[in-house]
């Protein structure tokens, strides 16, 4: 695939040879004729690593906590996540998670 230098269109083929190719743009009408070579396309494998959290640290939480009262054990901090569980127009629900007790609750908005 060439590209014209002079207006970036993409050229044509308009003569093929055993070992010459020439390319023509369409737009601006020049001609520029390559060299045919093998083309070698590398691929490069990478390894997946995968960490394994075990322990206390399994225990970390990146979700957010907000200042809401537990029903449960009347504790005032809990992690939220907001989730759409109705159609599209109806408002998302709001789960939430004792960070003390770990009790789970919803609220719909």
């Amino acid at each position: 695939m060439e590209f014209c230098p002079k207006c970036a269109s993409l050229m044509q083929i308009k003569k093929r040879g055993k070992d010459r190719v020439v390319y023509v743009c369409p737009r601006c009408k020049i001609e520029i004729e390559r060299a045919v070579g093998r083309t070698v396309h590398a691929v490069q494998r990478t390894e997946e690593r995968v960490t394994v959290v075990a322990g206390t640290a399994s225990k970390l939480r990146t979700l957010p906590t907000i200042d809401v009262v537990c029903p449960k054990c009347g504790n005032t901090k809990a992690y939220y996540w907001v989730v759409q569980t109705r159609s599209i127009d109806e408002p998302s629900t709001q789960f939430y998670e004792c960070t003390k007790c770990g009790h789970r609750w919803r609220e719909y908005s």
